[in-house]
């Protein structure tokens, strides 16, 4: 599994360009498609909406990768 800690800069980042920014998605494009397909878990949780706010404390999984968000 691949970890990552992502450091929030406001008070929420939108979903597809977290993908984008931790490298997992190539573009912000690419990261709506994995939304899109189901292959994203906010909190454990199956994620379709491709601009739902993370906020600190949030963890966001996709297949073997592990986004931490903190403040």
């Amino acid at each position: 599994m691949s970890l990552h800690e992502f450091q929030l800069e406001g008070d929420y980042v939108e979903l597809n360009i977290l993908l984008k920014l931790t490298g997992i998605a190539g573009s912000g494009g690419e990261g709506k498609h994995l939304v899109a397909e189901g292959l994203v878990k906010v909190d454990g949780t199956v994620e379709r909406r491709k601009t739902c706010k993370v906020r600190a404390g949030q963890v966001v999984t996709i297949g073997d990768d592990e986004v931490r968000v903190v403040a």
